[in-house]
C-alpha cells in the first residue's frame, strides 16, 4: 500500500467539482488557483502474468523457460494424488478410428475457383491425405497427452499398473501408439506433397489412391497398438477408487480364510466366495456407514508362506495396499484347518506382516470359530516343536486378543463391529493428526 497524490479526485472546498481541459500550452488536467488536492490511498497489484518481447513491432509472448516448464508440469501433476484412472481418455478401437477418418477425408473437396482441372484434382487429392493424416493423428495425439506419465501418479496406482498391467507393458503400448502416429504424419505429408506436384488429373488420382493406400497399410498393421491402449483404459478404470482422507480397513490373511466373508458382513462390497485359493483376483472396495460416517474397507488377495522374489501379482497387490495407502488393518485367521493353510504357516506370515506393516492400526480375528476343535489342527508338514510356547498358543486360540467370530453361527459378529467402528475412528483421528502435521 502506497500514498500517492493524484489529478484524477479533485476537490474545491466549496463544491465537489471535477476539472479537465486542455489549452495549447498544456493538455490534460490542471488546476485553478483555490483547489485543493487531497491524498488518496492506492493498493498496488501485479496484474502481469505474461513477458512479451517486440518482433516486427508487434508484441510476441516470450517462450517458457524449460526449467519453468517443467515446474509448471510437475505441480499441475501433484494435485492429482489419486484418481488418474477415472480421468483417462475414451478410446476408440483402431477400426472405428480408420473407418471414421476415410469417410471424413473423402468428403473434403477442393478449393473453389480453381478452373483447372489437373490443378484442381491435384489440390483436391493434398487436401483429402492432410485430411486423413489428421484425422488419425490428432485422437492419437490426444490420448498420448491425457494418458499420465508413471512418475506423476500416486505410489499405489504405479503398482497397480506394474502389477497389473505387467511391469513396462504401459510404457510400451504408449511407445507403440506414438510411433504409430509419426509413421502416420510422416506418410501423409510425403503423400500430400507427391500429390500437390501432380501434373496431370490421372497422376493426381493415383497419388491420391497410393497415399490413402499406404495409410491404410500403416494403420492396419500397427493399429494394434491402439486396441491394446483401449484394454489398458477399460483394465485401469475399472480399478477401484481408494479417498485418501477416508479410513479404510483392509482385511488380510492367507488364502480361503474368510476374508470375503466378513467383507459382506461388515460393507457393502459384494466379493466372490469359494472354496480355493485366491478367489479374490484383485482389490475390492467396499464402504461402511457409522452413526453417519463412511468408511472405505478392502477385501485383498491372499498371501502364502514364501518370501516377496516368489509372491506372485495378486499377493504383491495386498502388499502394496499396505505400503502405500493409510489404512487399519483387520487380520483374519483360520485355526479350522479348512481353508488350506496350516496354522504354523499362518502363524509364520502373521508375524511377518506384523513386523513390516506394525505402524497400522490392527485388529485381529479367528473366523470359523464354530469349527474349532478342542485339540489345535496340526498338519503332517508342520514340526511340531512342543516347546514353541507362543505357536502351541497360536494354534488353539489365536494371537493375543483375538475376536473370535463365526458367519454361520454369527457368534461374535456384534462385538466385531464395535471393534471395527473403534478402530476406523481411531484411524480418522490419525489421518487428520497426521494431515495438520503436514501442513504445519
Amino acid at each position: 500500500m502506497s500514498k500517492a497524490y493524484t489529478l484524477f479526485q479533485l476537490c474545491h472546498s466549496p463544491s465537489t467539482n471535477f476539472l479537465f481541459g486542455s489549452s495549447k500550452s498544456h493538455r490534460g488536467l490542471y488546476m485553478i488557483p483555490g483547489w485543493k488536492v487531497y491524498p488518496t490511498l492506492h493498493f498496488c497489484k501485479n496484474v502481469q502474468t505474461t513477458t512479451y518481447e517486440v518482433v516486427n513491432a508487434s508484441y510476441v509472448p516470450t517462450a517458457q523457460t524449460k526449467e519453468e516448464k517443467e515446474i509448471k508440469d510437475k505441480s499441475s501433476a501433484q494435485l492429482d494424488t489419486v484418481g488418474a484412472f477415472q480421468k483417462l481418455p475414451m478410446v476408440m478401437p483402431s477400426v472405428d478410428i480408420l473407418y471414421s477418418a476415410l469417410k471424413k477425408a473423402k468428403r473434403v473437396s477442393p478449393t473453389k475457383g480453381i478452373p483447372n482441372i489437373a490443378k484442381r484434382e491435384r489440390n483436391r487429392g493434398a487436401k483429402q491425405l492432410d485430411a486423413l493424416m489428421k484425422e488419425i493423428a490428432v485422437p492419437l495425439r490426444t490420448y498420448l497427452e491425457n494418458f499420465p506419465k508413471k512418475k506423476y501418479l500416486h505410489p499405489y496406482e504405479r503398482s497397480l499398473i506394474e502389477l497389473t498391467l505387467g511391469d513396462g507393458n504401459y510404457e510400451e503400448v504408449l511407445g507403440k501408439v506414438n510411433a504409430l502416429r509419426k509413421n502416420v504424419v510422416s506418410v501423409g505429408k510425403e503423400h500430400a506433397s507427391l500429390c500437390a506436384k501432380s501434373l496431370t488429373k490421372r497422376e493426381a488420382e493415383e497419388r491420391l489412391s497410393e497415399g490413402r493406400k499406404k495409410i491404410e497399410e500403416i494403420f492396419s498393421h500397427e493399429g494394434k497398438a491402439v486396441d491394446a491402449l483401449l484394454h489398458i483404459a477399460k483394465t485401469l478404470r475399472a480399478m477401484p477408487v481408494v479417498d485418501l482422507e477416508t479410513p479404510t480397513l483392509c482385511l488380510v490373511g492367507a488364502p480361503n480364510v474368510g476374508k470375503s466373508s466378513l467383507v459382506r458382513i461388515l460393507s457393502t462390497g459384494k466379493p466372490e466366495i469359494c472354496n480355493y485359493p485366491f478367489t479374490t483376483r484383485g482389490i475390492l472396495m467396499g464402504h461402511i456407514a457409522f452413526n453417519y460416517q463412511n468408511f472405505q474397507v478392502t477385501d485383498t488377495p491372499g498371501l502364502l508362506k514364501r518370501c516377496d522374489e516368489d509372491r506372485n501379482n495378486l499377493e504383491k497387490l495386498t502388499l502394496a495396499v499396505l505400503s502405500h495407502l493409510p489404512t487399519a488393518i483387520l487380520y483374519v485367521h483360520d485355526l479350522s484347518g479348512e481353508c488350506g493353510t496350516s496354522p504354523s504357516d499362518q502363524f509364520v506370515i502373521y508375524k511377518e506382516i506384523k513386523e513390516r506393516f506394525g505402524g497400522h492400526l490392527w485388529l485381529d480375528v479367528v473366523s470359523k470359530c464354530d469349527l474349532l476343535h478342542k485339540s489345535p489342527v496340526v498338519f503332517i508338514t508342520d514340526d511340531d516343536n512342543p516347546d514353541h510356547v507362543e505357536l502351541a498358543r497360536y494354534r488353539k486360540l489365536g494371537p493375543d486378543g483375538a475376536i473370535h467370530v463365526s458367519i454361520m453361527s454369527e457368534a461374535g459378529l456384534n462385538e466385531l463391529k464395535v471393534r471395527v467402528h473403534e478402530l476406523l475412528t481411531s484411524q480418522m483421528a490419525k489421518i487428520k493428526s497426521e494431515k495438520s502435521n503436514q501442513e504445519i
